[in-house]
């Protein structure tokens, strides 16, 4: 219970003020003249000023408030290393203890996870929504338990008590960390990218690890490479892709005696291998409706380099035409078939017949071309029958089928076969086919697939429409047929002519994503997507994943079509997963490459400093012994060696208010008459004193 006195005046101060002013100046006249009852009329005056003034008793009921006291427990990765989590339980406990000794002080907890999005430990955005949720006039300090590695410093609020940070971690802690300063996400095929990487020390470093380091390279999980390389100092690493498609490069070094954590010792960094330019021959052996189809379709692409050369008159033919009038440029044979056939990524022979235009030595060397790596297309039409077919050349070696020299002529319906539902050049094409199916062709040459070809389309009397072979290092593709083209023209209701030439191409250059047997993960929000693709019939096996601490699981992948298995399993743990299947594997990176978490892992005060300082508070190490806390005026310093200090806030409610006038109104009036008839008496009806 309090008590105050408060005014509620009947009229403006000024006027009290002045009326006062003016009795002031009255009753010293009075004195000043002699009067014997001055000092009555003033007495009287000043009752009647106080009447106006109104004074009344204000009493207050107040419950006082308890002090509040926020702890902001760090539980971030960073502080799962070493003895950090028992540190900072035995700091929670202790403050606990603390803080429930103090009289009316209560103690509220925050715990800390890690950013989502590798953003680190936010501590000053979890101390800033603890404090908005709390009156400020309650709060009488904050603790933070943690290493003391803020990643959202700038997010600091002010606070209106002390902020003291107890630290983790112990003064002699040391630590090497490997940084990926510079990595490309694309990279040109067949040309050096430079990486830049740094290795450092930070911390009490003992002198016999310093200097040198072993750092180990490894692409895509292969064996790894182990190098010898000076720490503190930028290297600079030039790395050409083995292929296309995404390639994961992990850079290890080794772990040195005594470190703080590992867990900052590798990084992963994918790579996405892209060509340059595609360089394609073309070779048409006579114009025909279906030669535009591949000009177009090449030339579309503007990272397709193309060289096209159509033979519009036979040698044969005598007409007396000169020579050097037949083309506006001279055929150069021996300079593409002999001296720059390596720098061709595709070659197609578009009903090409020989004519004795290529030498058979030159047709030697595409197929030597095609075992070294190489890709070729035959697009066939009736000429592939004939005595003068590319099957009746060098290429017959490579080729995956036969001719019988029949052509199929009339309308049929090109359609996938079982292979070519698996397949992923073909994978899917029909699922977009019209209700009554793609339109027709008219003309198909009768072949029959041998050795490794795989037939993957089939047309008129089911016969091989489009076969695929692996020859050597390189890759065939026969398809025979030239009226692909009637589905560029939408006949009948056209196809996927594009689409199948697309993939066509690319499966021939080799790009990862049309390979047959196929074995990937695609990371996610904490999920893997892990995806298998076969042309075998039966089921592959399960899927063993070795996760980045080592532990192992397996996964049975259900079926999602033709050749295609895959299957979504969480994947909680950042860093490298490594996936095996029958005689695949592949490797995947979860997360971020190098985690905010252990960019910088050694316990200090350094980020915290300006907060700590500007409330008076104090940073005191955990392994140097949990501090006492206790009480301090506000303004005053509020931390020592071995001791915190929160600052008693004094904050109550008001649950009951009572306002009493001090005197009622007659009673003033009868005061001040009293004092100004006595006055009165004293002046005038007493006896004047003898002089």
């Amino acid at each position: 219970m309090t008590g105050a006195i408060v005014f509620d005046p009947l009229v403006p101060w000024a006027v009290i003020w002045g009326l006062a002013a003016l009795t002031a100046a009255l009753v010293l006249g009075a004195a000043w003249r002699g009067l014997s009852g001055w000092w009555l009329r003033g007495l009287s005056a000043l009752v009647l000023l106080a009447a106006l003034a109104n004074p009344s008793l204000q009493q207050e009921d107040r419950r006082p408030l308890s002090d509040i006291v926020i702890a902001v427990v760090d539980q971030t990765s960073s502080q799962s290393i070493g003895e950090r989590p028992d540190q900072t339980a035995a700091a929670l406990a202790a403050l606990q203890a603390e803080i429930a000794a103090q009289p009316d002080t209560e103690l509220r907890v925050v715990t800390v996870r890690d950013a989502p999005g590798n953003g680190g430990s936010p501590l000053m955005a979890a101390l800033a929504e603890a404090l908005a949720a709390e009156p400020r006039d309650r709060v009488a300090g904050a603790v933070i338990i943690s290493d003391g590695q803020a990643h959202d410093v700038d997010l600091a609020p002010k606070a209106p008590a002390p902020v003291h940070l107890l630290l983790t971690g112990q003064a002699r802690d040391w630590d090497r960390r490997l940084i990926v300063k510079n990595a490309p996400a694309f990279a040109i095929l067949g040309e050096p990218v430079t990486l830049t990487l740094r290795i450092e020390d930070e911390g009490a470093v003992p002198p016999g690890v310093a200097g040198m380091a072993d750092l180990s390279i490894a692409i895509d999980g292969g064996a790894p490479q182990w190098y010898s390389v000076p720490v503190g100092q930028d290297l600079d690493l030039p790395v050409t892709l083995p292929h296309g498609g995404q390639n994961i490069l992990q850079f290890e070094v080794a772990a040195a005696e005594g470190e703080l954590t590992t867990r900052n010792n590798a990084s992963v960094t994918a790579i996405n291998g892209v060509r340059d330019r595609l360089r394609v021959l073309l070779v048409s052996g006579e114009p025909h409706a279906g030669e535009r189809v591949w000009r177009n379709l090449l030339k579309s692409d503007p990272s397709v380099d193309l060289v096209h050369f159509t033979i519009l008159r036979p040698p044969e033919k005598q007409d007396g035409i000169p020579v050097e009038e037949l083309s506006l440029i001279a055929f150069p044979t021996r300079e593409l078939f002999v001296e720059k056939i390596d720098e061709f990524d595709l070659i197609i022979f578009d009903r090409y017949r020989l004519r004795g235009i290529l030498p058979t030595q030159y047709l030697e060397n595409v197929r030597d071309y095609v075992t070294r790596g190489g890709t070729v297309l035959v697009a066939a039409g009736p000429e592939f029958g004939t005595a003068d077919s590319l099957w009746r050349s060098p290429l017959a070696d490579i080729l995956p089928v036969t001719t019988t020299s029949r052509v199929l002529e009339g309308g049929f319906r090109p359609k996938l076969t079982d292979l070519g539902q698996r397949h992923p050049v073909t994978q899917g094409l029909d699922a977009q086919a019209p209700k009554e199916g793609w339109g027709r062709w008219f003309r198909q040459i009768e072949i029959a697939a041998r050795g490794a070809g795989q037939v993957v389309m089939e047309g008129a009397e089911g016969k091989p429409l489009l076969v695929l072979a692996r020859e050597g290092e390189g890759r065939v593709a026969v398809l025979a047929s030239d009226h692909a083209w009637l589905w560029g023209r939408g006949y009948e209701g056209g196809g996927p002519q594009l689409e199948l030439l697309r993939r066509l191409a690319h499966w021939m250059l080799k790009e990862p994503e049309l390979e047959e047997e196929t074995l990937s993960a695609m990371p996610g929000d904490g999920v893997l997507r892990i995806q298998r693709r076969t042309l075998a019939e039966q089921a592959p096996g399960p899927v063993q994943i070795t996760r980045p601490d080592g532990s192992r699981a397996e996964l049975v992948l259900p079926q999602a079509g033709p050749g295609r298995y895959e299957a979504d399993w969480p994947a909680p743990q950042v860093g490298l997963y490594r996936l095996t299947q029958d005689k695949l594997s592949t490797v995947v990176a979860m997360g971020p490459p190098a985690p905010k978490e252990f960019e910088r892992t050694l316990a200090s005060g350094e980020v915290l400093d300006p907060l700590v300082e500007a409330t008076r508070g104090g940073v005191l190490r955990i392994s140097d012994g949990l501090p006492d806390v206790r009480a301090v005026a506000e303004g005053r310093v509020a931390a020592g060696r071995g001791w915190i200090g929160i600052t008693p806030r004094g904050a109550y409610v008001t649950q009951d208010l009572r306002v009493v006038a001090v005197l009622p109104g007659w009673l003033w009036l009868v005061l001040a008459a009293s004092l100004a008839l006595g006055a009165w008496l004293r002046e005038g009806r007493l006896p004047k004193r003898a002089v």
